[in-house]
């Protein structure tokens, strides 16, 4: 059984890996996303749960299903 703080360290660690990978910092995805910075920062460090609306805009930022983002091994 995951807790919800386990799911939430991962989730931030896999956008900021897929955000990485695409060569893109907090800024610039906060830029395409339309939200701050700080809110990126936050969810990428597991500080806030995010609606499922945030997770398409970042997952339609980072031009992939909003599917992959919740596609990662829990650590």
């Amino acid at each position: 059984m995951i807790s919800g703080e386990t799911f939430l360290i991962n989730l931030g660690s896999h956008i900021r890996q897929i955000r990485e990978r695409k060569n893109l910092s907090q800024q610039n995805l906060a830029d395409i996303c339309d939200l701050p910075k700080t809110t990126i920062g936050r969810i990428e460090r597991a500080e806030m749960n995010t609606t499922i609306k945030t997770l398409v805009k970042i997952a339609n930022a980072l031009e992939i299903e909003p599917k992959t983002l919740l596609d990662f091994q829990v650590k």
